[in-house]
């Protein structure tokens, strides 16, 4: 790999940066550090040998007593720089770091020998289906991750070797269906927070995206619109889906398209939607600690 590409830090991301320091750092601290991935971190013999000692029965026991969360959700992009301006500037998220320049045969294996193995059987070219040559250095694979209160987004871009970092142009188009009921599709979450008004919220992170030439950032509405010019025009309170009643009584939803053309959802929990999830967390804390003790 090449050299490391320090992160920048705009002008408009310190006061932002600050004001989020205090929660970035306590979900950064959940997540498995550096030095556990790494295994470079020095440990003293007590903590070691207790570590040691536990690790045959984590290592035997279910799947799920082995995770500690969520870390992060992958996006590929398109253009690096446009999305990670949507992620930082416009959504708020602080960068923890970036790198790039990835290629190589391990690193090839890592991420993509299902889909050459797919290619292989078909008896195709495996960049027909998809597959950067990271391999012989063909392509490369630049990343960013950015922290949001509880998880962190990675942004992933694959470009040719020639292309730059950040605005290159990417190895593949992005793929052309987009919608969330194809199977295999996936989406990001963002809760919005109990006291912002919703309606409000949707607009302005229209507005914001499209001040910032962004203009695929698009939310739907609850009302059937004819046009693009519909949608746009439809009234401020038709932008949030509120549910009322049954199990889902409390919460609010709205899907959206990023920069990129990736799905999101915003939500607000509220009422008995936050007292089903907020009992469901207290009843998974109880049980791995009973399966710790």
């Amino acid at each position: 790999m090449s050299t490391h590409q320090a992160p920048i830090d705009p002008p408009s991301n310190r006061v932002r940066r600050t004001l989020v320091k205090a929660a970035g750092l306590g979900a950064i601290a959940a997540m498995p550090g550096p030095a556990s991935a790494m295994g470079g971190a020095a440990e003293d013999a007590q903590g070691q040998s207790s570590r040691q000692a536990a690790a045959p029965a984590r290592g035997r026991g279910a799947l799920g007593a082995r995770l500690q969360g969520v870390q992060h959700f992958g996006i590929t992009v398109q253009n690096m720089d446009r999305a990670y301006a949507f992620y930082t500037e416009v959504l708020g998220g602080t960068e923890i770091m970036r790198d790039g320049d990835f290629q190589g045969d391990v690193i090839h294996n890592t991420l993509l020998l299902s889909e050459e193995l797919d290619a292989r059987q078909r008896g195709v070219n495996p960049v027909s289906l998809g597959v950067p040559d990271l391999r012989g250095g063909a392509q490369r694979l630049d990343v960013r991750f950015i922290q949001f209160d509880n998880v962190v987004i990675e942004l992933l871009q694959y470009r040719d070797s020639a292309q730059p970092q950040g605005s290159g142009n990417s190895f593949a188009p992005p793929q052309a269906f987009t919608s969330p009921a194809f199977p295999k599709s996936m989406h990001v979450c963002f809760y919005v927070r109990e006291d912002v008004d919703f309606n409000q919220f949707i607009h302005d992170l229209e507005a914001e995206a499209a001040r910032r030439g962004m203009q695929n950032v698009k939310a739907n509405r609850i009302v059937p619109s004819n046009s693009e010019q519909d949608r746009r025009q439809a009234p401020l309170d038709t932008l949030t889906n509120r549910i009322t009643s049954g199990k889902s009584d409390g919460w609010s939803l709205i899907y959206a398209k990023g920069p990129e053309g990736e799905q999101l959802e915003f939500v607000q929990v509220r009422g008995q939607a936050k007292r089903v999830f907020g009992e469901a967390i207290e009843a998974r804390g109880r049980t791995a600690a009973m399966e710790r003790s």
